[in-house]
Parts: structure tokens; C-alpha cells; sequence
């Protein structure tokens, strides 16, 4: 089970309507009771553009964050003792599920590239957020799996 405040739940969920039609993408920081969502930008069109071989899809059906946003929030993590809780990104028009794609960007060496954190993908089809779904490793069976997504409105948070 992934918990995450109400108010996280709301933010990421703002920001997949905010990007739609295209692909949304972000990571999700903690401290004791607090989370902190640091939304991402998407240069998925951008690498498609100046390289449609190797990055055949456009930011309608992919994303790869901006490696400037990641280094800030890296450097935030270490810094402020913000741990990576979840990284997050939206399905446009289609269901939530965490692709072959998104396992393989999520896996170095057969192993998570970030232990114990979760996965978010969120389902959203114009203004209407269907679902988000949350995707843990799981040791046992050296995979991503599905596992419940719980709000709470402040406080105790996993």
C-alpha cells in the first residue's frame, strides 16, 4: 500500500490535467508528516524532434524528465532529508498500468534503480482523472506490482 496525503493526491493530479493531452510527469518528496510534490517538466517532444529514431514517441505517450529538474531534486532530497517517496506521470486517454517502458527506466541491473520507492502512473482522459494507480517492487518476485493507493488528510503517512 502506497499512502499519500490528500493534498499530494490533489497536486499530481492537477498537474496530469494541467499537461494533458500530453504526459505529466514528477517526483514526490517526504519528511516525517509533509510531503512535497516537485512536478517535472517533459522534453520527451523535444528528444522526439531533434531525434525521432531513438525516441520515437512524443510527449502524448512518453516523458522523460528533464535532467536539470532531477539533479534539483536530488540535491533537495540530500539537503533538506527529503527521501524520494514516489515518482509520478499520466497516461492521456488511457488506463493506468506501468508499461514494459516504464519498468525498464525503473530497473539497473535487474534490481529498482530506487529501492523502496513507489510508482505512480495517473489514467487521464480530457478533464477527468479515472484512476491513479501506485507499482512497488516486490522482492519475491523480482517485479513491479500493483498495490493500493490510501489518502489521509494529514499525518500519519507511510
Amino acid at each position: 500500500m502506497v499512502t499519500l496525503l490528500l493534498k499530494t493526491l490533489n497536486e499530481i493530479c492537477q498537474h496530469a490535467k494541467q499537461e494533458f493531452p500530453e504526459e505529466c510527469c514528477g517526483v514526490i518528496l517526504h519528511a516525517e508528516t509533509q510531503e512535497f510534490v516537485r512536478p517535472c517538466r517533459n522534453i520527451q517532444n523535444e528528444r522526439h524532434q531533434d531525434d525521432p529514431k531513438t525516441y520515437p514517441r512524443d510527449a502524448r505517450t512518453a516523458y522523460l524528465m528533464h535532467p536539470d529538474d532531477l539533479i534539483s531534486i536530488h540535491k533537495e532530497a540530500e539537503t533538506e532529508q527529503r527521501p524520494i517517496k514516489a515518482f509520478y506521470h499520466s497516461h492521456p486517454n488511457h488506463e493506468a498500468y506501468f508499461s514494459e517502458k516504464d519498468k525498464s527506466d525503473a530497473i539497473i541491473w535487474d534490481e529498482p534503480a530506487y529501492p523502496g520507492v513507489a510508482y505512480l502512473v495517473i489514467s487521464v482522459y480530457e478533464n477527468t482523472i479515472r484512476v491513479v494507480k501506485a507499482f512497488v517492487w516486490d522482492e519475491n518476485k523480482s517485479d513491479f506490482i500493483e498495490v493500493s493507493v490510501q489518502t489521509t488528510p494529514s499525518g500519519a503517512i507511510k
